[in-house]
């Protein structure tokens, strides 16, 4: 099975492509890049666009997003309408969803839920037999989302 991993963000959406195996393996991991200088509105089609063409060229089977932790932050209502975004291109392209906060996402992989940024990696490291990290690290971010999706199914 394929799943795609999905971390979303307005500026920054990382991307993370899993083969279930056995055993697991890397297919591809990258970010999409929207510039602050863009209207918003151009920012949020450029990543339907992005997005659109990642599913149509690996064709996952299911696509793991990240719940948005909500906090006081000037850039929370940015951040939620690119992740629906993200959703509602997901769902045009018939890709089913599953999603985890990112709590349920650490637990998932370290065993903890207050596991640190770097107990993650190794997690995403290990499981997928990385020798490097995988950068940006939103795009390691995204793959431990999809590792969540396929522990979790």
């Amino acid at each position: 099975m394929r799943i795609l991993g999905i971390d979303p963000g307005l500026a920054r959406v990382g991307y993370g492509l899993i083969d279930t195996g056995p055993p697991q393996s890397l297919v591809d991991c990258g970010m999409i890049q929207t510039a602050a200088g863009q209207p918003e509105g151009d920012r949020l089609v450029e990543i339907a666009r992005d997005l659109r063409w990642i599913v149509r060229r690996w064709r996952p089977q299911l696509a793991s997003v990240e719940k948005f932790f909500f906090y006081r932050s000037s850039t929370t209502i940015s951040v939620v309408q690119a992740r629906g975004v993200v959703m509602m291109t997901l769902a045009r392209l018939r890709v089913p969803v599953v999603e985890f906060p990112p709590m349920q996402i650490k637990l998932a992989l370290t065993g903890s839920g207050h596991a640190d940024k770097q107990e993650v990696l190794e997690a995403v490291m290990r499981e997928l037999a990385l020798e490097l990290p995988p950068r940006p690290d939103d795009a390691a971010d995204a793959l431990a989302v999809a590792l969540t999706g396929w522990f979790q199914r």
